[in-house]
C-alpha cells in the first residue's frame, strides 16, 4: 500500500472513531463514581460539633458514622442565600445577604445536568406549587431554593417535595431537598430537623446502600460560632465508611457531582478539587 493511501486509511479511521467517541455521553472523571441517582439534602445553621455526636442528632450522627464524614467541611460565607447560590452554582453571584428575587443566567449544576441529556430536579418542602416563584410562602423561603434563580433551568424541574417519589428508580439523576423552614433547623430544633431526616430521607438512604446511588447532607452554614464549619455527609452503595479531615467546601461538593457526571464545571468549583478518597 502506498504511503498516501495509508496515511488516508489511518486518518479516516481515526476521524471515525473520535466521531463516535464524541457521539457518547461523557463518562465520570477518574477517581469519581456515576451514580445513578444522588439526592442533596440542605440543612441550615449548625456547626458540625453541634451535630455530629450530639445526643439531639442521632440519626444524622448514625449517617455520619456508617459513611463518609467531612470533619473539615466549610462553607463559603454568610448569610444563607450566598451558600446556596455556590453549592448550585460555584459562585454567590455577587450576593452578600438574603435578598428575593434574584435572576441569574450563568452556568449551574442544573444547566450542565439538562444540558449533557441527565435529569435535574429541585424538591422544596412547603412551596405552595411546583414552579412557584415568589419569595416567601408560609415556611417556604425562595432564598433556600438556588435553581429557581436561573432562567437556564425548567419550572418543571422545580417542585414540592410532595412530590419526591417513593419509587426511587424515578429520581432524576440529581436532585436537591430542601426541607421548610422548621425542618431544616433554621427555625425548629436540631431535633425536629433530625428526626425529619430520618422519617423523609432514610428510606432512601438505604435503598442507595444497594442501588448505584448516593445521599449527600450537608449544611448552607453554621451559626458564626465555628468558623464556618459543617457537617457534610455522604452515604451509599460506592461509599468508603470513615472520617475524612481534608479542607472541603460548597465547591468541592459540587465539582465532585460535576466530575461524576462527566459535566464541565462551573465557577469557583472549577479551582477546587472533587472529592476522591471516600470511594470503595
Amino acid at each position: 500500500m502506498r504511503i498516501g493511501r495509508m496515511v488516508g486509511v489511518i486518518t479516516t479511521a481515526a476521524l471515525t472513531v473520535a466521531g463516535l467517541l464524541a457521539a457518547q455521553p461523557m463518562a465520570s472523571a477518574a477517581g469519581v463514581p456515576r451514580p445513578d441517582h444522588v439526592v442533596v439534602v440542605v440543612m441550615e445553621n449548625h456547626s458540625y460539633k453541634e451535630i455530629v455526636g450530639s445526643s439531639s442528632a442521632p440519626y444524622l450522627t448514625s449517617l455520619a458514622n456508617g459513611g463518609a464524614n467531612f470533619s473539615q467541611s466549610f462553607a463559603v460565607t454568610h448569610p444563607s442565600e450566598p451558600n446556596y447560590l455556590a453549592l448550585f452554582s460555584g459562585s454567590t453571584q455577587g450576593l452578600t445577604d438574603d435578598s428575593c428575587p434574584h435572576t441569574y443566567s450563568s452556568a449551574n449544576l442544573g444547566s450542565r445536568l439538562i444540558g449533557a441529556g441527565n435529569s435535574f430536579v429541585g424538591y422544596s418542602e412547603s412551596m405552595p406549587s411546583d414552579g412557584y416563584t415568589g419569595c416567601t410562602s408560609g415556611q417556604y423561603a425562595r432564598k433556600h431554593n438556588p435553581w429557581v434563580n436561573f432562567t437556564n433551568v425548567p419550572a418543571s424541574s422545580n417542585l414540592r417535595f410532595s412530590r419526591f417519589p417513593t419509587d426511587y428508580t424515578t429520581l432524576p439523576n440529581v436532585s436537591f431537598v430542601v426541607p421548610n423552614l422548621c425542618n431544616d433547623m433554621h427555625d425548629c430544633s436540631i431535633s425536629t430537623g433530625d428526626t425529619w431526616v430520618r422519617n423523609n430521607i432514610d428510606a432512601y438512604a438505604q435503598w442507595a446502600k444497594t442501588h448505584n446511588s448516593l445521599l449527600i447532607v450537608t449544611f448552607d452554614e453554621d451559626d458564626r460560632s465555628q468558623n464556618n464549619q459543617i457537617p457534610t455527609i455522604f452515604s451509599g452503595q460506592h461509599v468508603k465508611t470513615g472520617k475524612y479531615t481534608e479542607h472541603i467546601t460548597h465547591y468541592n461538593v459540587l465539582r465532585t457531582l460535576e466530575d461524576a457526571y462527566g459535566l464541565a464545571c462551573t465557577g469557583s468549583a472549577c479551582s477546587a478539587t472533587p472529592i476522591t478518597d471516600s470511594w470503595q
